[in-house]
């Protein structure tokens, strides 16, 4: 059984509930993500997996809800 992984990311651009929902399906369907949590005051994304998460689909998939991912 793959172990869970959190990563955290801190990204630019979010403001209302659309953009919650926006990153939240963009991320959730990137391959082995089980969660993913918005946080708008801290403007970040904390993303939960089955096993190591894939940084540059889940950056891609940031980008791709029209936002940026701050490093």
């Amino acid at each position: 059984m793959a172990a869970t992984t959190t990563a955290v990311y801190t990204v630019e651009g979010m403001t209302c509930g659309h953009c919650v929902s926006s990153v939240t399906e963009e991320v959730g369907g990137v391959g082995g993500v089980t969660g993913v949590k918005v946080d708008l005051d801290d403007k970040k994304v904390t993303v939960t997996s089955d096993g190591p998460v894939d940084d540059a689909a889940i950056r891609a998939a940031i980008d791709e809800a029209g936002y940026e991912v701050r490093d």
